[in-house]
């Protein structure tokens, strides 16, 4: 049974669990809701959560796990002589699911039956020919070991489907039966209820900080068997970038830093002044109707995907800077693609993040601050510079910081807008590039993760991921050092 069926029927019992529970409730305290432990609803959400949490939880496990365990007996079994020379068994396995995944839409559609996918042979048919009319493409034909893989892969995960159906609704009727047998009137539903919907958010809080965790441990532990390709030493302070597949290359990192920071930079010195100025303006000066259409339409540039970011650096900015700053070819712009042209449309991404948050702070200020500050005479805007400013000052740096950070983490504006050249220079019309760009460029296509120049990546990867961290922890220990004064 598909998993989406599975959840609708889940939800049916734990829905009829609501109202049976709801209903025994008050037919055991004799239709009197004022004789009962708890109100009802409560005792109708302890039989529908008995019947849906344990449920839906066995289920969520089972769709990650089942997967992961058919996968490597599968790949355990496949045979040395099934993989080329030229190949790996992670490549062959991917081979063996889009086969596999192919002989389900067969069935599905009907140009085969199930038996005949689990008794085809490639020594009598064409079973790339037999998937490509179905809409399979494959890249190459398909070989006897690589079919049965993929007969056994079907195989075990049509038992494991099975078997998942037969669980989860047998977890779903105990658990609906189990609740409904406890519902009397002396029940403690609500005590019971609250400490679920306590766990629930225990664990909802629990997988997030989980999730971080296993980026950390994917970054760490791919960032360790790079530097036992590579040396840390030549990675931290080399000054050329030039990867080669072939073999041979120079991964200094210091160049794709400093085209991180310099692009970096310019984009705030963009941001911060025109962010900083529209949220005194709205937060101090504007009319309440002028502020009204004035702060969403500001927003919506925080809406706008990256890319048509990028688009508007490589088709707009780019051209417009060559044509102020070039002369024929001569000029100190040589193309569209810069650090200045990323910086400044970074820069202009970013304003609606630097004008939100101080203006978020700035109104934060107490208004008894403002008015002490009338009182004694001074004028709106000496009110401003020597009042709500200072009071404001570290909530503003945190929110600069924050906007830092994600300048430091942007990729597509940089791909576009400031080319791909890995550089140490001071001019900011040359071309340039930044570490987000480079991880994807050693990504893409058929990378060998076994290779130092794909593993690069990871090392890339995670030294972003300190730098922003300490940017974030630093920002936020700002924020919280001094906030509390002004409260």
């Amino acid at each position: 049974m598909p998993a989406t069926w599975l959840v609708l029927i889940v939800l049916a019992l734990s829905a009829i669990g609501y109202v049976l529970g709801r209903q025994r409730a008050l037919q055991n305290a004799g239709g009197d809701s004022r004789a009962l432990h708890s109100l009802p609803s409560y005792y109708g959400w302890h039989v529908a959560l008995m019947a849906l949490v344990p449920a839906t939880g066995l289920l969520a496990v089972w769709l990650i796990a089942q997967p992961l365990l058919v996968e490597n007996t599968i790949a355990g079994q496949l045979p040395d002589s099934a993989i080329p020379e030229s190949s790996t068994r992670s490549l062959v396995m991917s081979d063996v699911r889009r086969v596999a995944d192919g002989l389900d839409l067969a069935v599905s559609q009907g140009a085969m039956t199930r038996d005949d996918a689990a008794t085809l042979r490639s020594e009598f048919t064409q079973v790339r020919e037999r998937l490509a009319e179905v809409g399979v493409a494959l890249g190459s034909d398909v070989n006897a070991a690589v079919l049965s893989a993929a007969q056994d892969y079907r195989s075990m995960s049509r038992v494991g489907n099975l078997m998942m159906t037969i669980a989860v609704l047998a977890i779903a009727a105990l658990g609906f039966v189990y609740a409904l047998s406890r519902t009397d009137r002396d029940f403690r539903a609500r005590n019971v209820v609250e400490q679920g919907i306590r766990a629930l958010l225990v664990a909802a809080a629990s997988v997030a900080v989980l999730t971080t965790l296993g980026i950390v441990l994917s970054l760490i532990f791919n960032t360790l068997e790079f530097f036992k390709l590579y040396s840390a030493w030549d990675f931290f302070f080399g000054t050329t970038w030039a990867p080669s597949f072939g073999g041979g290359s120079e991964l200094g990192v210091l160049p794709l830093l400093w085209g991180t920071f310099y692009i970096s930079l310019i984009a705030l010195l963009v941001a911060v002044p025109i962010g900083l100025f529209s949220a005194v303006y709205l937060s101090e000066y504007a009319p309440g109707k002028v502020r009204s259409v004035a702060k969403p339409l500001l927003e919506v540039l925080a809406g706008i995907p990256t890319i048509v970011y990028g688009l508007f650096a490589l088709l707009t900015v780019g051209p417009l800077l060559v044509q102020i700053f070039g002369d024929d070819g001569v000029g100190i712009m040589q193309a569209s693609t810069a650090v200045m042209t990323a910086g400044l449309v970074m820069g202009i991404m970013l304003i609606p993040f630097v004008s939100s948050l101080s203006d978020d702070i700035i109104n934060a200020v107490p208004q008894a601050m403002r008015d002490g500050s009338y009182g004694l005479g001074a004028t709106k805007s000496e009110t401003v510079r020597q009042v709500i400013l200072p009071a404001a000052l570290p909530g503003i740096v945190g929110a600069i910081l924050l906007a830092a950070s994600r300048a430091i983490g942007e990729t597509m504006i940089v791909v576009l807008g400031a080319g791909a050249a890995a550089r140490l220079s001071m001019n900011p019309f040359d071309a340039m590039t930044t570490v987000t760009a480079k991880i994807v460029s050693q990504l893409t296509g058929d990378a060998d993760f076994a290779s130092a120049e794909a593993l690069v990546a990871f090392a890339l990867g995670m030294t972003l991921f300190v730098l922003t961290l300490g940017l974030n922890v630093f920002a936020l220990f700002i924020v919280r050092k001094y906030r509390e004064q002004y409260e």
